[in-house]
């Protein structure tokens, strides 16, 4: 099991503010905000965190080349649809919009984001 990941970002108030909107309808909060990193986590419900300082981290710096994938799991294919749409409010660009993938499998509900570095992300619901 995966305790905490987290990249790499250019502009740090952007991707803050960015991921602050998205992850916010998967119930996702600001746990720690050291100014040049900050860690997410959900502290209650569905997809709750262990790890207190969070489990989702950016920090300034040079974006990884290549381009990281990341998949956030979702309660349900309406989180999925919320959260791409927070996404694409706070200045995500579509990648794959909200609706089911039966080539993983047939309840695979997902939508795809990239952030605003470009970052290929991921709000899935495996119930859909």
């Amino acid at each position: 099991m995966i305790d905490h990941t987290g990249i790499a970002v250019s502009d740090m108030a952007r991707s803050r503010a960015f991921y602050v909107a998205a992850l916010g309808p998967l119930g996702y909060v600001v746990c720690k905000d050291f100014g040049v990193a900050v860690g997410f986590a959900v502290l209650e419900g569905f997809g709750r965190s262990t790890d207190p300082g969070g489990d989702f981290w950016i920090s300034a710096g040079e974006p990884y080349t290549p381009r990281s994938h990341f998949a956030f799991a979702a309660e349900s294919p309406d989180v999925v649809d919320a959260a791409y749409a927070a996404a694409i409010a706070a200045g995500g660009r579509d990648n794959g919009a909200p609706g089911l993938r039966p080539r993983y499998h047939d309840r695979y509900y997902a939508a795809f984001v990239l952030d605003p570095d470009g970052y290929n992300f991921e709000f899935v619901c495996h119930e859909g």
